[in-house]
């Protein structure tokens, strides 16, 4: 594993311990202010590579990715120009999100939004639950089999969509015996950093037929979405190359148009 990734785990679990001292005064009426759509539906309409957006202001390779924090227009400009879904970065320190985003932006948008951050615990499912998520990344590379069982389970009970990313063939076999629906095959190796958007033509094949498959990180232009078209995959999650647009709009109805083209 990363140093780096090594470093947000540690931050994670003093996050989880702050979350468990203030869960009472978050856990007030235990339910969401808003209904739990269909995150699953969204990103496997059929005859299309289905965009998820995201929205992501920085990251640890990346640095500053956009210096405007304006979640809400973001979010309505996505689902404006086509996007299916919005994945939302909600880890303060690493990536510049905040939790508190994500209420504000499921009342601003009617697309299915999902948490994206380092989930290590139960009770930032039930967060993600009560703050309106949708669906939430769980990342097979940071969980033990065990572990991420018991938070697909959680997941399920709650009603939110679990989308577990995978990387390698070992993540890969994992998640498959845990029983995911929804594969996320990040095409970032977590252990350089390097991107390659063969990883998600390599594992594709051994992605069960019942299982939807997402394509992470590396995805920037219509020729990227052309490559994926041969994978069976159904959806892309792309945020960097959307985020450094200076025309969020354009760049979003470009991918959009390259999932639906021949």
């Amino acid at each position: 594993m990363h140093r780096l990734l090594s470093e947000i785990i540690k931050e994670k679990k003093r996050e989880v311990e702050l979350l468990r001292d203030r869960w009472r005064s978050i856990n007030r009426e235990g339910k969401p202010p808003f209904p739990v759509r269909d995150f699953k539906g969204a990103i496997s309409r059929p005859g299309r590579i289905n965009l998820i957006a995201e929205i992501k202001f920085a990251s640890p390779s990346a640095g500053v990715i956009r210096k405007r924090k304006d979640p809400l227009r973001i979010g309505r400009i996505y689902e404006q120009a086509g996007a299916v879904a919005i994945s939302l970065l909600t880890d303060k320190r690493f990536f510049g999100g905040d939790t508190s985003h994500m209420p504000r932006l499921k009342s601003a948008v009617s697309l299915p939004i999902v948490r994206k951050d380092f989930i290590i615990d139960e009770i930032q499912v039930k967060e993600a639950f009560l703050y309106g998520a949708d669906a939430v990344l769980l990342i097979a590379r940071i969980l033990s089999q065990k572990q991420l069982r018991e938070l697909l389970v959680m997941c399920r009970e709650l009603g939110l969509a679990p989308l577990t990313e995978v990387h390698d063939l070992h993540d890969l076999e994992k998640a498959i015996a845990c029983g995911t629906e929804i594969i996320g095959i990040n095409n970032r190796n977590l252990d350089t950093f390097e991107v390659d958007l063969n990883t998600t033509t390599e594992l594709a094949p051994q992605v069960p037929e019942n299982c939807i498959i997402v394509s992470e990180s590396g995805i920037g232009n219509r020729r990227d979405i052309q490559l994926l078209k041969s994978s069976r995959v159904q959806a892309v999650l792309v945020g960097s190359s959307i985020m450094r647009s200076d025309d969020l709009a354009r760049k979003t109805r470009e991918l959009v148009d390259a999932g639906h083209g021949d």
